[in-house]
């Protein structure tokens, strides 16, 4: 009786001992993944740490542009019209000249 009592704690204590190394080789895992991940946590966090003050000076560059675009439009507009004024008074000089031959 005492035999199979020691057998059966033998049997259970080397159970008991494989699932020890299964756990600790799954928390040697768990520790790599969990270093992985606060490493790709840093270097995310680096990379977006600034990205909403970036952000905000791309919107006021885009800001500016679209305003300097509206000045130069507005410009463009002006050389048109006085481009369009020097060609009627060309083609007035024209038919002046003309009629004067």
């Amino acid at each position: 009786m005492v035999t199979v009592v020691v057998i059966i704690n033998t049997l259970i204590s080397i159970m008991l001992l494989c699932l020890a190394g299964v756990l600790w080789q799954l928390k040697r895992k768990i520790a790599f993944i969990g270093d992985r991940l606060t490493a790709y946590e840093r270097c995310s966090h680096a990379l977006l740490y600034k990205a909403p003050e970036n952000i905000y000076l791309g919107q006021q560059n885009l800001e500016n542009l679209r305003q300097s675009n509206q000045a130069l439009q507005l410009q463009i507009q002006q050389v048109r019209q006085i481009i369009s004024i020097l060609l009627l008074g060309q083609r007035t000089w024209r038919r002046y000249v003309r009629q004067q031959r």
